[in-house]
């Protein structure tokens, strides 16, 4: 039972971060399209701290 707790714990997290990177791209997408250079800086220093 604890395996199996850990493989779903170690699954979660995997889907997590996946999640975070997807929104955090369309977030820069759309702070490009937009030509918001201050917000892409912004977003890329989140990207580089959550090393995604």
């Amino acid at each position: 039972m604890n395996k199996n707790r850990q493989q779903s714990l170690t699954q979660a997290a995997i889907a997590h971060k996946e999640t975070l990177r997807k929104n955090l791209q369309h977030r820069l997408e759309l702070a490009r399209a937009n030509g918001n250079d201050s917000l892409v800086s912004q977003l890329e220093a989140e990207a580089a701290y959550l090393h995604l």
